[in-house]
C-alpha cells in the first residue's frame, strides 16, 4: 500500500463522526487484550502486596516512601481501588460493544430469511462418505427423508434429472453459546461492582454475654447499623496434646425487638447468614483471666510460697513484705517496643509504705527477678476468659455472581460440546441401476465429532438401520 493509500485511509478514517469512532475503539479486540493483560498484571500485584493490614505494618515493610506511594496507588486494598474498578467497568464496556457489534451477523445466521445450500460446495469438502446401493431410487429416497427427519429439525429437498440432494441441519442456535459467556462474565463484573460499592466486610471481636449491634468499616473508618443485635452467648475452644487448637465454637443468638429470633451454634466453614449478612467464625482470643495463682520466692529466707488471687484483690505477703494487689489481666504486653505476650500486672505496697508495680508475662517466668526486689513473682496456672472473632460480610451483589457462574457453565457447555451441523446426502442414479450415495457434512467447530457422525450415519443409511445418532 503506498503512502498516498495509507493517507486516503486515515482521511476516511479521521473524517467518521466521533460517535462512530469511540464506538469502534471499545469494541476493538486490541481494548479487551490490552485490559485482560492489565487486570492480570495488577492482580499479580495484588497477590505479592498483602491486602488490608494495618498501617503500621507496611510502614515498618516498605519504609516511608514506598508506604506513601503504595498509599496513594491504594495497593493495600488493590481490588477495591478506583482505577482497577475503572478496567472492571471498561472490560465489561467493552464486552457488551463486542457482542452488539457482532450481533447482526450471528443473528442472520442464526435466522435467516431463507435457507439455502449450494451442492457443489458441500462435495468439496473433506469431512464425506461415499457407498453404492442396490435398490428403488424412488424407495432410497423416501427412505432416507424419512430418517433424517425425525433426527433433524430442518430439512430441504433439491432435484435434479438423475440425483436427490438432501440437506439437512441442526444447532444453529449453539452460536448464542459465546453471548451467553459474554453475559456471564458482565453478571460477574456486575456483582463484583455491586458488592464493592455497596457491601462491606469488618470483623467483630465480642466476649461471652457481650452483645452488639454495629460494626466498625475500617476501611471507610464508619461504623455500620446491622439492623439486629448479635449476642456471644458462650464460647468453647477444643486444643491438641500439642497445645494447637483443634476447634473453637461460637453460640450465637441473634435479637430482634428484645427477643431472640434465631440462634446457632457457628464453626469455621459453618457461617450463620441472617438478612443476607454473613457471620463466620473466623479467630478467637483471650480477653480476660478471673484470677491467677502466683509463686512467690522470697529473696531473703528463699521460701517459696503460692497464693491464688483474683483480679483486684488484696492479700498479705509473707514475712511481713507488705501487700500485693492483682491489678488486671493484659493479652499483650508492651515492653519497650517489644510484645511480650499476656501478662499480669500487680502493685506491690511495703509495709514501709513505697509501692511499685510489677509486671508477670506468662511467656517469660523469671522476668520479675530482674527487677532484683524482696520477692520475685512468677504467674502460674489462670482460668482464661476468650473472645470470639468473627468476620462479618454483606454482599448484595451475590445473587448475580451465582447467576454468572451458572450462565458460564452453560455458556461454555453450547460452546464447546454443541455445535452447528448442517449435512448433505445425495443420491445420484448410476449405470447398472445402482445408486451413489455421498454423504458430506461440516460444523462451526469440532470438525472431528463431524468426521465420525459422517462415518456413522453412512453405517446406518447403508444398512437402513434405524437408530439415534
Amino acid at each position: 500500500m503506498t503512502q498516498t493509500e495509507l493517507n486516503k485511509k486515515h482521511d476516511i478514517k479521521t473524517n467518521e463522526p466521533l460517535f462512530k469512532q469511540a464506538w469502534d475503539f471499545f469494541a476493538s479486540v486490541k481494548l479487551a487484550i490490552i485490559v485482560l493483560i492489565l487486570i492480570a498484571a495488577t492482580s499479580i500485584i495484588g497477590t505479592i502486596i498483602p491486602q488490608n493490614a494495618t498501617d503500621s505494618f507496611y510502614f515498618h515493610k516498605y519504609g516511608e516512601f514506598l508506604y506513601k506511594l503504595f498509599l496513594i496507588l491504594d495497593f493495600y486494598d488493590m481490588y477495591q481501588a478506583w482505577w482497577f474498578l475503572l478496567l472492571l467497568l471498561l472490560l465489561g464496556i467493552n464486552i457488551v460493544a463486542c457482542s452488539i457489534d457482532r450481533l447482526n451477523k450471528t443473528w442472520k445466521i442464526i435466522f435467516p430469511n431463507k435457507i439455502s445450500f449450494n451442492i457443489d460446495r458441500f462435495k468439496k469438502l473433506k469431512t464425506q462418505k461415499s457407498f453404492v446401493q442396490k435398490n428403488d431410487y424412488d424407495k432410497i429416497v423416501s427412505e432416507y427423508k424419512l430418517y433424517l427427519s425425525k433426527r433433524f429439525k430442518t430439512i430441504i429437498e433439491k432435484k435434479s434429472e438423475n440425483s436427490t440432494a438432501i440437506y439437512v441441519e441442526k444447532g444453529r442456535w449453539a452460536r448464542f453459546g459465546v453471548y451467553i459467556v459474554h453475559l456471564s462474565i458482565i453478571l460477574l463484573l456486575i456483582g463484583g461492582l455491586i458488592g464493592v460499592v455497596f457491601g462491606f466486610k469488618s470483623s467483630l471481636n465480642l466476649n461471652e454475654g457481650q452483645s452488639a449491634n454495629s460494626v466498625f468499616i475500617s476501611k471507610q473508618k464508619v461504623e455500620k447499623k446491622l439492623g439486629f443485635t448479635i449476642k456471644c452467648n458462650t464460647f468453647a475452644v477444643k486444643f491438641y496434646d500439642t497445645g494447637a487448637p483443634e476447634e473453637f465454637k461460637s453460640n450465637i443468638s441473634i435479637i430482634e425487638n428484645n427477643k431472640e429470633v434465631f440462634k446457632k451454634d457457628i464453626i469455621v466453614n459453618d457461617p450463620l447468614r441472617y438478612k443476607k449478612i454473613n457471620f463466620f467464625q473466623s479467630s478467637y482470643g483471650v480477653s480476660s483471666a478471673d484470677g491467677v495463682t502466683l509463686e512467690i520466692t522470697s529473696k531473703e529466707s528463699k521460701m517459696i510460697y503460692h497464693q491464688k488471687v483474683n483480679i483486684k484483690q488484696t492479700f498479705t505477703l509473707p514475712e511481713n513484705g507488705g501487700e500485693f494487689t492483682l491489678m488486671r489481666y493484659v493479652p499483650q504486653f508492651d515492653f519497650k517496643g517489644h510484645n511480650i505476650g499476656e501478662a499480669f500486672l500487680g502493685s506491690v505496697k511495703k509495709a514501709d509504705g513505697k509501692e511499685f508495680m510489677v509486671v508477670l508475662p506468662k511467656r517469660f517466668p523469671t522476668f520479675d527477678k530482674m527487677r532484683k526486689g524482696d520477692f520475685a513473682f512468677i504467674a502460674g496456672d489462670h482460668t482464661k476468659k476468650y473472645y470470639t472473632g468473627l468476620q462479618v460480610t454483606y454482599d448484595p451483589g451475590v445473587l448475580y455472581v451465582y447467576l454468572g457462574f451458572i450462565f458460564m457453565i452453560v455458556g461454555c457447555y453450547i460452546t464447546f460440546f454443541i455445535s452447528h451441523q448442517t449435512i448433505m446426502v445425495e443420491i445420484t442414479k448410476s449405470k447398472n441401476d445402482e445408486l451413489s450415495i455421498c454423504i458430506c457434512g461440516k460444523a462451526n467447530r469440532n470438525n472431528q465429532s463431524m468426521k465420525m457422525k459422517i462415518e456413522k450415519l453412512a453405517g446406518q443409511l447403508s444398512g437402513l438401520v434405524i437408530k439415534n445418532l
